[in-house]
């Protein structure tokens, strides 16, 4: 199996205050930036190549690579319209999506178990999310909405059908190529209509036209956590990566 990994870096991170000065992506925990933790992730999964979609100090994070020299293809794509929503950052690998490969997609702001990445490649499914069933309150987190018999009933920060069972998405996916392809045409849609809005829209999308194609793969065992906001700073160096490194 043929895979490309496509990492949305592109944002400002404005959230985050003064640390928001460098792109998210190259923020260090234990000395290692969550660019250099991708790149081992990713390494680990025997991907054949890394997409990345930049925009905010681009060349912050070009830089990067080059110095990690990561051992597969690295493309590099840019966002110029950087500060509208995701959607549009997902539209720019439109042609990666309709390659023909298999499609990781993957928010750039997580810290995590890296086995997380193993689990969401072996998904029983076509196409497979990750779920953490240990929900945090609020309209911010992405929701993933099961029915009794686990099929994904519906996914959104607002979803307006809970289900039985609802989790977290850990903001990482795996598409098969027909739904990958299916993907990119949803998010050029909403660069041209909606590009104000995020890229999980165009994700919902193509959940609920065939539900029976995806599953939810369970990580709520294994730490992680996304940034957005300086707690989790705070949350990622004190509780999440002391969690990663006694698993290692």
């Amino acid at each position: 199996m043929s895979i490309s990994a496509i990492l949305l870096i592109a944002g400002v991170g404005s959230r985050l205050g003064r640390v928001g000065q460098e792109p998210k992506v190259l923020l260090e925990f234990g000395g290692r930036s969550l660019l250099a933790r991708h790149v081992d992730a990713l390494t680990a999964c025997n991907v054949d190549e890394m997409v990345v979609i930049v925009g905010f100090k681009a060349d912050h994070v070009e830089d990067a690579i080059l110095h990690l020299d990561p051992p597969f293809k690295v493309t590099i794509l840019t966002n110029p319209r950087f500060t509208e929503g995701s959607a549009v950052s997902l539209a720019a690998a439109g042609d990666i999506l309709r390659s023909g490969r298999t499609a990781l997609l993957m928010d750039g702001d997580v810290l995590y178990d890296p086995r997380m990445l193993q689990r969401l490649m072996d998904g029983r499914a076509e196409n497979a999310l990750l779920f953490d069933g240990d929900l945090e309150p609020g309209d911010e987190p992405v929701k993933i909405c099961l029915d009794s018999t686990a099929t994904i009933v519906d996914f959104g920060k607002k979803p307006e059908n809970p289900g039985v069972r609802h989790g977290e998405s850990v903001g990482f996916f795996r598409f098969c190529p027909e739904t990958a392809a299916a993907l990119a045409e949803r998010a050029v849609w909403y660069r041209a209509n909606a590009p104000e809005l995020e890229y999980e829209e165009a994700i919902r999308d193509v959940i609920l036209a065939q539900p029976e194609r995806f599953s939810a793969v369970d990580v709520s065992d294994l730490p992680w956590t996304e940034i957005d906001f300086i707690q989790d700073v705070v949350r990622a160096r004190d509780v999440i990566l002391p969690q990663i490194e006694v698993l290692a």
